[in-house]
């Protein structure tokens, strides 16, 4: 079961945007910086093909400027 953390870095003014888009995806919970128009996005999936999926969608966003890997456990 892959448990991995990343940043996310929204286009300028697209912050909430992203996270409407973000937190409905399945295995996605959403944490926005309360100082900073960033995201921590904590993603719980049931195997590495589903986990892989699932970075796929948020990556395709068009609201999403960067996408960092922060930490991983599988």
């Amino acid at each position: 079961m892959p448990i991995k953390s990343y940043i996310l870095i929204p286009n300028q003014n697209e912050l909430t945007l992203l996270i409407e888009e973000v937190s409905v995806l399945e295995g996605c919970n959403v944490h926005p910086a309360e100082n900073r128009e960033v995201l921590v996005l904590v993603t719980e999936t049931e195997n590495e093909e589903k986990d892989k999926a699932l970075l796929g969608q948020i990556e395709k966003s068009k609201h999403l400027q960067h996408i960092s890997l922060v930490s991983g456990f599988d």
